[in-house]
């Protein structure tokens, strides 16, 4: 049987990878694994969801759970893979589709000892991880009210296969998405003293944001703050009435984040009222830091060493992950596993060895299984 598990899954991670679908779009993804969980006799919860699903396996007031999310990116794959994506455009460049995965093999592996489960496990199959936000849509539905505790999976080109990266307290950065819109005045670009140049005012706030960072913060913490889009004008002679601008702020620690925040309101409020002009700030996007649970950590940790896995502490990032709106309502350990060194997340390149998917399921299925008990 086992066996048999470790073909379906990887099988399953070949069409997966073949067949991406973009966040909130995940509607065929959604379709499969509801009939490969329902063909092994997996109850899907009858919940609200366009996309994504919770299965449920066991039964008793402990419950808990196990996430994967399972959209792609809007990346075009360059590798040489037999089973490389069949959609122009869009790729699982993530990993996403080893989660998905992985964490069906996990279900596998508890439907088989559902008999000897103390307690409840709920199977997430997460939508739009990379809108971001898509978590909010599982936690809206209410179905983990019961729920004690939760643990997911992300693939990692840093470890070799066999080897999990786990570690307490912060692993992916707070992030917030903010957009900006400066309105001067146009003018002809022969007449800048007839307009308010909108082009100066966005200049400005670029310099000015940077010292968000470099002079507000003490050199031992850890932030970002980026400008990534900058949009104005339309021709060569005119100058503009309105910029655009984007960006993003990277944090850990939840003061930090308020004094960034702050800080970038205060900037771009200061700029406009020096230059006489008018700013519409928004914030696009907001998630709290993913911060592991001592206690889950080292609980993982340590099941992974008896169960003959290398674990290494997982590398902080300043990237972002929407597993962290669970933790914000329950303790959670986010847990990494190899899939071997090769081109980065969210590169056309990126692979993921597939022999790291059935032992990684076979892991999480027993970790939940032993979890219970304790």
């Amino acid at each position: 049987m086992t066996t048999q598990i470790k073909e379906f899954i990887e099988k399953e991670f070949y069409h997966f990878h073949k067949h991406p679908e973009l966040s909130y779009q995940e509607f065929e993804t959604t379709k499969r694994l509801k009939a490969d969980l329902e063909a092994h006799g997996i109850e899907v919860l009858p919940l609200n969801l366009e996309t994504g699903l919770v299965a449920k396996i066991g039964q008793g007031d402990k419950v808990v759970a196990i996430r994967a999310d399972i959209d792609a990116l809007p990346v075009q794959e360059t590798t040489s893979l037999e089973y490389k994506s069949q959609v122009p455009g869009v790729m699982h460049a993530c990993g996403h589709d080893s989660h998905a995965a992985t964490i069906l093999g996990a279900a596998l592996f508890l439907k088989q000892r559902e008999k000897d489960l103390k307690g409840t496990v709920k199977v997430i199959f997460q939508p739009a991880e990379e809108a971001p936000g898509g978590a909010h849509k599982i936690i809206d539905s209410g179905v983990l009210k019961d729920v004690r505790a939760i643990f997911g999976v992300h693939s990692s080109a840093l470890f070799e296969v066999g080897t999990l990266g786990i570690k307490e307290g912060p692993i992916c950065a707070a992030v917030e998405r903010f957009k900006i819109v400066f309105t001067g005045k146009g003018s002809h670009g022969a007449h800048p003293e007839s307009g308010n140049d909108a082009v100066i005012i966005g200049t400005n706030f670029v310099n000015a944001a940077q010292t968000i960072v470099s002079r507000n913060l003490p050199p031992y913490e850890q932030a970002v703050v980026s400008i990534t889009h900058f949009e104005a004008g339309t021709t060569w002679n005119v100058i503009p009435e309105t910029v655009l601008l984007e960006g993003t702020i990277r944090t850990y620690k939840k003061e930090v984040r308020a004094l960034a925040k702050s800080r970038l309101e205060e900037i771009a409020k200061g700029i406009a009222t020096t230059f006489n002009a008018k700013v519409e700030l928004t914030w696009e996007v907001e998630l709290p830091a993913t911060i592991n649970d001592k206690k889950l950590s080292d609980f993982a940790k340590d099941f992974a060493l008896k169960e003959g896995f290398k674990v290494e502490p997982s590398p902080s990032s300043l990237g972002g992950e929407d597993f962290s709106l669970y933790q914000e309502i329950l303790p959670g350990a986010y847990i990494q596993f190899g899939t071997g060194k090769t081109y980065p997340n969210h590169n056309p390149n990126f692979k993921v060895d597939p022999s790291a998917i059935y032992p990684t399921a076979k892991y999480i299925a027993s970790l939940t299984e032993q979890y219970l008990k304790d």
